[in-house]
C-alpha cells in the first residue's frame, strides 16, 4: 500500500484533521502528517498544537495514493498559498490513481482556486462553494466524484474518513472500523444526513 498524506498549516481544523488520520490508521492505511512550515510543530485553529510526522521540504510524495487537505482557517487559506503544495496537487490530479480529500473550506480554498474540482460533484463549508469554478456544487455532508471525497464540515469528519477507507479498501472494512468505533454506518445518503435525528 503507498503512502498518503495529511497537510498540515496553522489554523487547520482539529477535528477535520485528527479524525481522518486516526481512522485511516484504525483501518491500516499507511498514513503521514505532513507539515509546510519549517517546524513539525503545528496550531491548529483552537490553539491545539500537533507534532506533524514530516516537513513538506523533506519529503517525497511520488505516487501518494492519497493527498488530504483539513479545512479551518486560515489553515485552508495557508495550504492554498505554499506554492510547492499547488504543483503537487496538479500532479495528483494528473495521476491515473492518485487521489485527494478536502473538507470544509478546504474544497473551495485549496482544491476549488486550482481548478482541479471543474467538472466534479463536491461539497464545502457554506460560502466556499463559489470558490469552486465549474464543480457542481452538492448541499451534502459528504460527496464522492472520481478521483475525489469532499465533505462539508467538523459534523461531517467521521463519515468523511470511513469514505476514503471505503474507497481505498472496500465498504467492509469502512463498515468494520465503523462498528469498532460503535459508528454503524448508515445505507443510503438520506440516513446519512438523519443518522443521529
Amino acid at each position: 500500500m503507498k503512502d498518503s498524506f495529511v497537510f498540515l498549516a496553522d489554523g487547520f481544523e482539529e477535528i477535520e484533521a485528527i479524525s481522518v488520520i486516526d481512522i485511516l490508521r484504525r483501518a491500516g492505511i499507511l498514513v503521514k502528517t505532513v507539515s509546510i512550515s519549517a517546524s513539525l510543530q503545528v496550531t491548529g485553529a483552537h490553539g491545539i498544537i500537533v507534532v506533524a510526522d514530516v516537513l513538506y521540504d523533506s519529503t517525497i510524495f511520488t505516487d501518494a495514493e492519497w493527498l488530504i487537505f483539513p479545512g479551518g482557517l486560515p489553515g485552508a487559506t495557508n495550504l492554498y498559498e505554499f506554492a510547492p503544495l499547488q504543483g503537487l496537487i496538479h500532479n495528483q490530479a494528473a495521476s491515473e490513481r492518485g487521489r485527494m480529500a478536502a473538507i470544509c473550506a478546504a474544497p473551495g480554498e485549496v482544491l476549488g482556486q486550482l481548478g482541479v474540482l471543474k467538472g466534479e460533484k463536491f461539497t464545502c463549508y457554506p460560502s466556499f462553494e463559489s470558490k469552486v469554478e465549474g464543480g457542481i456544487h452538492e448541499p451534502a455532508k459528504v460527496v464522492v466524484s472520481g478521483k475525489y471525497v469532499t465533505a462539508n464540515g467538523p459534523s461531517s469528519a467521521t463519515l468523511w474518513a470511513l469514505e476514503i477507507v471505503k474507497e481505498s479498501l472496500g465498504e467492509e472494512k469502512a463498515s468494520e472500523v465503523a462498528s469498532g468505533m460503535l459508528l454503524y454506518p448508515p445505507r443510503t445518503a438520506h440516513d446519512t444526513v438523519n443518522m443521529f435525528g
